[in-house]
């Protein structure tokens, strides 16, 4: 049995990485840690979990932690993560870590757009950005996995075969985002009080969100060259989900059969992403609790432009789910162990 530590264990995605490994069959949560609740049991902060897990928080030593399990998910604020990894806890275990510390290979860039000092720059090289489904090979040997973010993950994924490919105008392109609450965490902010969410939606970090330059940086990988985009994030008022929505200007005309066998040629195998039929648009009704990330696009001839659409749950693929599947690589295991869970619905 894989034994699991989790750093930031009652966060949002610390809560869901808990019942996502209570139900693996490899795995055993042998460390709840967390900052607000040590001594308390797990079960009491989280009712769901009544019967369930008995063990209560401890605190968030990284240091212990590391001598009794074999991999340590950080479910943390930015900038926590690269203030505690150090050489002796990378030897001892396999850290997946679900803040931005380690996805952007530019320190400079990572402290201009989060407004941090990035603690451990050292070991931002050797650490493999973990969207499973273009990097799972460099995903097997690696000790330091950079988890994606929610909106990163949706947009990469439904622009990828796109830009990769080259059928499009790099320069064009422009994302429109829908996230729900519980992408902002699970801290007290006025913002996302019920009467302040219900019955509205609104555009936020507007030209100036953190996950801009994640998203460039993979897409520009994709591409071979610089990408600069336009990305804006809107939260609407429901729980979960991300909702995607790309344009982009067509480099040539192009057929929707010959860019769907664009999309099939790289999702074709790949368990979690869903290829919807021509006609079919993602909703994130559709993949809430799950770990599939459903895409599809649309070809606008009187524009000259296709428009990428795609699904997840923040939480699930875009947070919790996707490094549940990073460990599974990690460990050399089936990757759809643990993961193979119907969408909710309703």
């Amino acid at each position: 049995m894989i034994k699991a530590g989790i750093v930031g264990s009652t966060g949002y995605a610390g809560a869901e990485l808990v019942r996502l490994l209570l139900g693996h069959p490899d795995v055993e949560i042998a460390w709840l840690g967390s900052k607000s609740y040590i001594d308390k049991r797990y079960s009491d902060v989280f009712r769901n979990m009544f019967t369930l897990v008995d063990d209560v928080c401890l605190e968030d030593n990284i240091e212990k932690m590391a001598e009794q399990v074999d991999v340590i998910f950080t479910a943390t604020p930015q900038g926590y993560c690269s203030s505690i990894i150090n050489e002796n806890v990378l030897r001892k275990v396999k850290v997946i870590d679900l803040s931005a510390d380690y996805r952007i290979k530019d320190v400079e860039t990572y402290q201009h757009w989060y407004g941090l000092v990035h603690q451990s720059p050292q070991f931002i090289e050797e650490s493999v950005y973990g969207l499973c489904e273009i990097n799972r090979e460099e995903i097997r040997t690696s000790r330091l996995v950079a988890n994606p973010g929610c909106f990163p993950t949706c947009s990469i994924l439904s622009l990828y075969p796109l830009v990769k490919e080259g059928v499009v105008d790099t320069k064009s392109i422009i994302i429109n985002a829908c996230s729900g609450t519980s992408g902002a965490g699970r801290g007290a902010k006025v913002d996302n009080l019920f009467c302040e969410v219900n019955e509205n939606i609104k555009a936020y970090g507007v030209a100036s969100h953190r996950h801009t330059p994640e998203i460039e940086e993979q897409l520009s990988c994709a591409a071979g060259k610089e990408i600069i985009l336009n990305f804006t994030p809107h939260l609407a008022p429901m729980n979960r989900g991300i909702l995607v929505t790309a344009y982009a200007n067509l480099k040539e005309t192009i057929s929707e059969n010959e860019t769907r066998e664009i999309y099939k040629k790289y999702y074709d195998k790949e368990s979690f992403v869903r290829l919807l039929p021509e006609g079919v648009n993602p909703e994130t009704r559709w993949v809430e609790g799950s770990n599939f990330a459903d895409v599809n696009f649309k070809i606008d001839g009187r524009t000259n432009r296709i428009i990428a659409m795609g699904a997840i749950d923040n939480l699930v693929k875009g947070a919790a789910g996707q490094a549940v599947q990073n460990m599974n690589i990690v460990f050399g295991l089936r990757e759809e162990t643990g993961l193979m869970m119907p969408p909710v619905f309703p």
